[in-house]
């Protein structure tokens, strides 16, 4: 998984520039830059552009270069190239030849030692595990029926029975548990639930009821508890870019139950498949602000201020309704019913 969303921040595409935003580098940015295993994409292109996200725009990468981004190794040398007027970076190898000059080749380390866009860890656990139960009907999808020997609670190691398995195309299953209902915050409206990952499952011998065993258990299972199949992770080799639609979406909620959240928080929002979001898009994150006066009579009053935009959010889960996003920008705290928008 060290691949996942590996050139996370080479993003958005050259397509998507606007002339009235020009691309701007930060103050005296350095020449060249190193790259040392630790590095991450996101920090590496920081120390050139104000907007690290727009990072294939001063590489002049296309569409198809940023579904399948070059990786970046640990000896890499970046450099950053201003002679025709416009800032470029290019990419040599640290490869010195008798003459002492760097000189270009072909990198043949293994993928291990790729450059990822963030440290890894922090979105692997989403990647794998359910996050959605996309719908609201208790009595559809694969269920535990029953334990052998009668038992109550399962745990790794022990056997049971589901029902709404009907053949062996599936082997591998992730078990959750229905969660907490994701509201929208303008309308109270439930979009979806969020569902709590219990642990994995093989199946033994398809039926009615089938007969599986858990592999894996985070948390105790019990009969009721729900199955969804567990295909290999997704290794996502989409930089983050700007969405090609007007996106506005809401922060549903803040994983893991809190109220507020920051930067590398994972948040849930009021949009997702269906209305054109995508693994990779990056959008802006706002909010709403009034300004609080007190009259002659000592009457508060609100006044609307201009929205501020104050972070920015990576896309790298989508389900039909909603999507999951990771705070890599933040400047104040993340809470519910902010805004994500375009950038």
């Amino acid at each position: 998984m060290v691949r996942i969303i590996s050139a996370l921040i080479l993003a958005v595409t050259a397509a998507c520039a606007s002339a009235a935003e020009p691309l701007t580098l930060v103050d005296n940015p350095p020449d060249r830059h190193i790259v040392v295993k630790g590095d991450t994409l996101w920090d590496i292109s920081g120390k050139f552009l104000k907007q690290p996200w727009r990072w294939p725009e001063i590489w002049q990468m296309n569409k198809e270069e940023i579904k399948n981004p070059h990786w970046i190794y640990p000896g890499d040398i970046i450099l950053l190239d201003t002679s025709s007027g416009s800032p470029r970076l290019k990419m040599a190898k640290r490869v010195t030849g008798q003459d002492g000059r760097i000189q270009p080749t072909v990198h043949s380390s293994p993928s291990q030692l790729v450059i990822p866009s963030i440290p890894p860890n922090v979105i692997e656990p989403f990647i794998s595990q359910p996050l959605i139960a996309q719908t609201s009907d208790s009595n559809s999808g694969v269920k535990i029926t029953a334990a052998q020997e009668d038992r109550m609670l399962l745990g790794s190691g022990d056997s049971f029975y589901a029902s709404g398995i009907p053949d062996a195309s599936v082997e591998k299953w992730h078990v959750f548990r229905r969660g907490k209902p994701l509201k929208d915050p303008e309308t109270g409206a439930t979009i979806a639930y969020e569902a709590f990952f219990l642990g994995n499952a093989r199946l033994l011998k398809p039926g009615e009821p089938a007969s599986l065993r858990v592999t894996m258990a985070k948390e105790e299972m019990a009969r009721g508890d729900e199955l969804i199949p567990a295909p290999p992770p997704d290794i996502i080799s989409y930089v983050p870019h700007r969405p090609d639609q007007e996106v506005a979406a809401k922060v549903m909620s803040i994983y893991g139950g809190v109220q507020e959240g920051g930067t590398t928080s994972v948040v849930s929002l009021t949009r997702g498949k269906r209305d054109g979001l995508e693994v990779g898009h990056v959008l802006a994150l706002f909010r709403k602000r009034v300004s609080i006066n007190t009259d002659d009579q000592g009457i508060r009053t609100l006044t609307p201020v201009p929205e501020e935009r104050y972070g920015l959010a990576f896309v790298f889960r989508v389900f039909d309704n909603v999507a999951y996003a990771l705070v890599v920008d933040s400047s104040k705290s993340v809470i519910i019913g902010d805004s994500a928008r375009n950038p």
